[in-house]
């Protein structure tokens, strides 16, 4: 994996900074037609059809449920993507299996855009590991997907100038709610017990919003999911719940329950009940078509469930009244 990972980060000049700078953009306007527009996660694939609308045809590749650190393209993501006119990936290594694939697909002159290049020139704001492995969960901080949805808007705007003014406007106005979003993740956190303010879950990817927010955040694996627990990262984490007297714990939809299982029953047999607080969305979003299938709905979603689950004060709806649990 790493070095799969490290063969792809040493094109990142064409695959990061910029594959935006290094991709030709196609001759005509795209504004006779409804083009075609291919996103790798969900939380872009969203973002675009806030912000573009009717005009284009988006398609995400790695859906509902499903681990994008361990996800490897199928012959059918490659043909989407080379029948695509503009793709958006997250970049940070997220789509490390995709990496091949999608330099040579910016390679044939088709746009291809990294969400995250203007979160990465922000030096002061992408998390790396000790082994300077980045963190590519930045949409877990609302601001970072605020800068996300810039990009993701001037892009389309330079493939479709005859609507840029559409993009445009449609951009200001989804930030405007991603603002909203912000400021209801940041008082619901803050009104959690101090004492009960930490978020235990599976796999490290909550730690964007863990340093906005204020909340302590401890993951049993790696930023990766294909990194392995070990039994002394369990008994760790077990004893740390134990004397903090932790409440509850949350598994991720994407990843296996079965380390979160250990940490309940360690710690249940240290004589401390730990119960499960919720299932948080970290790598993909909620059900097509829901309110949690959005990426307001499903960051309203892991706010809401971690404030209550932690004895802070949110409403059971969320921001805007639509969690349906």
């Amino acid at each position: 994996m790493r070095s799969s990972l490290t063969r792809l980060w040493l094109v990142a000049s064409c695959l990061l900074i910029p594959l935006t700078n290094c991709s030709k953009e196609p001759a005509n306007s795209a504004a006779d037609a409804r083009y075609k527009t291919v996103a790798t996660v969900g939380m872009i694939a969203d973002v675009v059809r806030q912000i573009a609308g009717d005009k284009t045809e988006v398609e995400g590749l790695i859906g509902e449920g499903v681990d994008p650190h361990l996800y490897k393209p199928t012959g059918s993501d490659v043909k989407k993507l080379q029948a695509a006119d503009i793709v958006f990936y997250n970049g940070l290594m997220l789509e490390g299996k995709m990496g091949d694939v999608l330099v040579r697909v910016a390679s044939s002159g088709k746009p291809v855009h990294a969400v995250t290049e203007r979160i990465l020139e922000s030096k002061d704001f992408v998390m790396s590991t000790e082994e300077n492995h980045y963190d590519p969960h930045v949409w877990m901080d609302v601001a970072g997907w605020i800068k996300a949805s810039s990009v993701i808007g001037d892009s389309l705007a330079k493939y479709d100038p005859a609507n840029a003014n559409y993009y445009k406007d449609r951009t200001s106005q989804y930030i405007d709610q991603l603002n909203k979003l912000d400021e209801y993740a940041r008082v619901s956190i803050a009104s959690i017990p101090e004492g009960k303010r930490v978020l235990v879950t599976a796999h490290d990817a909550f730690s964007y919003l863990g340093r906005a927010y204020g909340i302590e955040v401890r993951g049993i694996q790696g930023l990766s999911t294909e990194s392995e627990a070990g039994l002394k990262d369990i008994n760790q984490l077990v004893d740390f719940l134990v004397e903090n007297k932790i409440p509850a714990v949350f598994v991720e939809s994407s990843v296996s329950q079965k380390n979160i299982k250990a940490l309940i029953e360690g710690a249940r047999a240290n004589g401390h009940e730990v119960k499960i607080g919720g299932e948080l969305f970290s790598d993909a979003m909620g059900p097509t078509g829901s309110y949690e299938g959005t990426y307001i709905g499903m960051i309203d979603h892991n706010v809401t469930t971690i404030t209550r689950a932690l004895g802070g004060d949110a409403p059971a709806g969320g921001l805007n009244g639509k969690l349906s649990n």
